[in-house]
């Protein structure tokens, strides 16, 4: 009998371990912290949008690139882009050009572009046809 008293007195005292605490000892928060150290406040809006600047534009080429598939190098056409160095057209379609400087003073470069001698490195894609044949 003193077991089971015993018991009974141990249960009680660990449920009311378990109860609630009075709403007069629970605070709520009044205010939000605010977070201030001085020198990086200045860049607070730096990064936000600019209502001024209008609708977001797509940052890439307007109407894309202006592609030439008037371009043939030795009687093989290809793809290039008008503006385009030759020697980078070249490369892509996997036509030898020998090159030792690729600054335009040695000349090893030489092809010839729609009858013209020109050098490899230095020249672009033009408008139009381009009839391009390595020497």
């Amino acid at each position: 009998m003193a077991r089971i008293s015993l018991l009974i007195s141990l249960l009680l005292s660990l449920a009311s371990s378990f109860t609630t605490i009075p709403s007069r000892f629970t605070t709520t928060p009044t205010s939000q912290t605010t977070l201030e150290m001085g020198f990086g406040d200045a860049f607070k809006g730096a990064f936000s949008n600019d209502d001024k600047l209008g609708k977001v534009q797509n940052a890439g080429l307007k109407n894309g690139p202006d592609y030439n598939d008037k371009v043939t190098i030795n009687g093989k056409a290809v793809k290039a882009v008008t503006g385009q160095k030759v020697a980078i057209v070249a490369n892509a379609a996997r036509v030898r050009i020998k090159y030792d400087c690729q600054a335009g003073d040695c000349g090893t470069c030489m092809i010839k572009m729609n009858g013209r001698k020109v050098k490899a490195c230095q020249s672009n894609i033009p408008r139009g046809k381009c009839a391009i044949e390595t020497l």
